[in-house]
């Protein structure tokens, strides 16, 4: 359903950079109909679109943490000590800020280390914690999956 909003709180933004993008291109929409205003100004209009006081607590709520990972995001990291690049085709939030993630990499990562054998994964399913990182651990004590954030 289009055109209407039902929220009874304010809706948080993935990160400041969108918002700070977004400012930018409010600025640049009114000044095209002949209304300047100032960044600063802009960034206290989408504030309170977004259900905020003011500029001040929004960045609070937000502050400087990554954006949420989402469905369809890039991302690269390892996996089991392999570098991958990849998308997330699934994500779920869990307790405690872990999340349960599934990426299709890119290209098949060789899970197994022996030279004479080899196991491609192309789509793997990991916890993570909000660093990026899963509590399971590689025999040498590395976490299976760690993102680069």
């Amino acid at each position: 359903m289009t055109g209407s909003n039902n929220q009874t709180g304010p809706t948080t933004p993935r990160s400041l950079d969108d918002l700070k993008a977004q400012a930018k291109r409010l600025r640049a929409a009114l000044a095209e109909d002949g209304d300047f205003i100032s960044h600063s100004e802009a960034l206290e209009l989408l504030a309170k679109q977004l259900g905020f006081r003011d500029w001040n607590t929004l960045h609070a709520t937000i502050g400087n943490r990554p954006a949420p990972l989402q469905l369809g995001d890039r991302i690269a990291g390892a996996y089991l000590g392999q570098p991958f690049e990849g998308e997330i085709i699934a994500v779920e939030a869990l307790s405690g800020g872990r999340r349960r993630i599934t990426i299709d990499f890119d290209e098949a990562v060789d899970v197994v280390t022996f030279e004479s054998f080899s196991a491609f994964r192309k789509r793997v399913t990991a916890v993570i914690d909000e660093d990026g990182k899963s509590a399971e651990k590689t025999s040498d004590g590395r976490p299976q999956m760690e993102l680069k954030r």
